[in-house]
């Protein structure tokens, strides 16, 4: 599933360089997560890089966007044009 930052968030700007998929952008009053773009680092990484730097854990899974990790590879495959490592 994606992943959501939450209210608590603190505008760090540890997590939006760390994303491989550009998934992670400044909104109106904290970061948030394109669902579209997430794959929880699947195909690039072996844990989401956002939640591994962020000081305040306040990035957890969206209940809204479930995804399989099936369908996590597949999104990465769409998004990249590679087969996952």
């Amino acid at each position: 599933m994606a992943l959501i930052i939450d209210d608590s968030c603190i505008n760090c700007d540890m997590c939006e360089p760390e994303c491989p998929n550009e998934a992670i952008t400044m909104g109106e009053e904290v970061y948030e997560i394109d669902p579209g773009l997430c794959t929880e680092c699947v195909g690039h990484y072996d844990k989401p890089t956002c939640v591994s730097v962020c000081p305040i854990d306040c990035i957890d899974p969206d209940p809204e966007h479930k995804e399989s990790q099936d369908e996590l590879l597949i999104k990465y495959a769409r998004l990249t044009g590679k087969s996952p490592n």
